[in-house]
């Protein structure tokens, strides 16, 4: 990529972290607590990128118009709340990334729609989040992705021109949010991207199917021999 860069945003779930199976199980205790067969956290991967629509979508058919919704996804943040790391891990590459991001002197941060009550304690208790530079939630701006302020946001935070910054995430909207603050964009393939969801539509400058695919495509000459236990 031609700009000169100085950091990279990443999208949280799907991008850096592998939440589905926590945001699921907290979805699936909705079913078993009212007597319906658990559906498995394999059933609810796909679409763990979509929040409590998504979740509540799966388990249930339910749209965000049904008039139980917004006592049931209540219900799935407090299930989710009560077992935020459980089974949340960064993916694999994730943390060689970040260490080389850092060796080449960038700096790094996160940007999602998930609401500070539920990112502010899942970064805080992941050592992967002590060397981000900025958090910005679903919540922490008038407006969520795919509209660009949290990207602009983060951006300032930084001190950065959003043009030296370039974005990553496994969803649609944040390819729209990262073009339209004026950032580079990566689409993450390895992620949750949604049901029938086609990357190659999303418009993003460079794709890539693991993390560490993010450092060629970002054309940084990396010793990746940092870290080698982390990179098998």
């Amino acid at each position: 990529m031609a700009r000169e860069l100085k950091a990279v945003l990443f999208d949280l779930d799907g991008t850096l972290v592998d939440s589905a199976g926590d945001l699921g199980a907290a979805a699936d205790q909705l079913r078993t607590d009212r007597g319906l067969p658990a559906l498995g956290l394999a059933a609810y991967r796909a679409m763990a990128g979509a929040g409590a629509r998504g979740m509540l979508g799966v388990a249930f058919g339910m749209a965000p118009d049904h008039p139980d919704f917004p006592l049931l996804r209540e219900e799935f943040f407090q299930n989710y709340e009560r077992r935020l790391t459980e089974l949340t891990r960064a993916f694999d590459g994730v943390a060689a990334l970040v260490e080389a991001l850092q060796a080449c002197g960038l700096r790094w941060g996160v940007v999602t729609n998930k609401p500070s009550r539920f990112s502010h304690p899942l970064t805080a208790g992941m050592p992967l989040f002590a060397s981000s530079g900025v958090l910005v939630s679903g919540d922490t701006t008038p407006h969520a992705k795919p509209h660009p302020a949290p990207l602009l946001e983060a951006a300032r935070v930084l001190g950065l021109d959003p043009g030296a910054c370039v974005y990553v995430g496994d969803d649609a909207r944040d390819i729209v949010a990262g073009r339209a603050a004026g950032m580079m964009t990566v689409a993450a393939c390895y992620g949750y991207l949604g049901a029938g969801a086609d990357t190659q539509d999303w418009g993003a400058d460079a794709s890539i199917a693991a993390p560490l695919d993010l450092l060629p495509a970002l054309d940084l000459a990396i010793d990746l021999a940092i870290a080698p236990s982390s990179l098998k």
